[in-house]
């Protein structure tokens, strides 16, 4: 397996999380490249000394994931010219013992796959409310699949023949990659098995409403990318941000003064938004009490996910580029759950 596996992991002060990381690679894989994104944590000192081949993004470039990923692809090409499939794993994420051989199997089986990723967890989902919200997101259905996650097994030959990822995308890089291979004729599968476990490090609010201002600025240039296509890519995701997140607020609150309060009653439209997403949670395998976490998440995250619309489109009729929208701190924790 090792001389047709190679790895890429990307990182900015991931600290200790990249250290396990790394090890979880270490020896599985043909060659292991890491990339590193300006980090001021010791990060790319520690993985040269793990043995990884270290790639340093120039800085007068904005960083972006998708930059990233794509220059460690091309590094492990010069490094190991005969490899055939490559782990992209983030540095915040431990790759599981086994996740690679069934991966392998999976795209040696069939030819028509390009991507095959797994169940990423939350480490310690009951650190917070947030790591439990990620843990579910991290759930996607099993079988053919539209997108993957940070995380997946690729076909190189794939990735060639669609030039990789956009690497002027600051989010959402994964969903346009896997839309471009689908056009392609390529496959994306998500399989029923342990993939990689994760570390969000999420404990406050503010972390999670940068978050969902990041998945509204990569819902928000998908469409504007892509949403004129047949497939109307992240067209839905779009309305529904502008409806629940600006629209219906506007309409509740603005005139409040004038209809003595009365318009606010429009705001229960997100309690019916919100038992419609619970009703599905259930249905979907989660606890009552998850089921209501997420209801809330997602009616909430709603706003955020238009403000990061709005950055979006500020942005583009400015003709200014967006950097990086970053939910983490700047130093990151040895691992371990964060304080409640």
């Amino acid at each position: 397996m090792a001389s047709r596996i190679g790895a890429v992991a990307i990182g900015r002060n991931e600290g200790e999380r990249l250290k396990v990381c790394l090890t979880s690679l270490k020896g599985r894989v043909g060659t292991l490249v890491y990339v590193d994104s300006g980090s001021t944590d010791g990060s790319v000192e520690m993985a040269a000394g793990m043995g990884a081949v270290v790639v340093e993004l120039e800085r007068e470039i904005p960083f972006t994931a998708a930059r990233a990923r794509n220059a460690g692809l091309a590094r492990l090409r010069q490094e190991q010219p005969d490899v055939e499939l490559v782990q992209f794993v983030d540095g915040d994420c431990e790759v599981v013992a086994g996740w690679l051989e069934r991966a392998e199997r999976e795209l040696r089986a069939n030819p028509e796959l390009a991507v095959v990723c797994g169940r990423r967890r939350e480490r310690y989902p009951d650190a917070s409310i947030y790591n439990r919200l990620c843990d579910i997101e991290w759930d996607t259905p099993v079988g053919f699949a539209k997108a993957c996650g940070g995380d997946a097994l690729m076909r190189v030959a794939a990735l060639q023949q669609v030039g990789g990822y956009d690497g002027d995308l600051i989010a959402g890089e994964e969903p346009d990659l896997c839309l471009r291979l689908r056009q392609h004729g390529w496959k994306v599968l998500r399989v029923d098995a342990e993939m990689t476990l994760h570390d969000a490090a999420m404990t406050h609010f503010r972390q999670w409403w940068r978050r969902n201002v990041r998945a509204g600025h990569a819902y928000a240039e998908g469409a504007a990318r892509h949403g004129h296509e047949p497939e109307r890519h992240s067209v839905r995701n779009v309305r529904s941000n502008w409806l629940w997140g600006l629209g219906l607020p506007a309409a509740a609150l603005a005139p409040a003064p004038l209809t003595i309060g009365g318009s606010l009653f429009l705001l229960g439209g997100h309690v019916v938004l919100g038992a419609k997403i619970y009703r599905a949670g259930l249905r979907r395998g989660l606890g009552p009490a998850d089921a209501r976490l997420y209801a809330g998440s997602c009616v909430v995250g709603k706003v955020p996910q238009a403000m990061g619309q709005l950055l979006y489109w500020k942005k583009r009729l400015t003709g200014t580029r967006s950097g990086i929208i970053e939910y983490k701190t700047a130093t990151s924790p040895p691992p371990g759950p964060p304080a409640p």
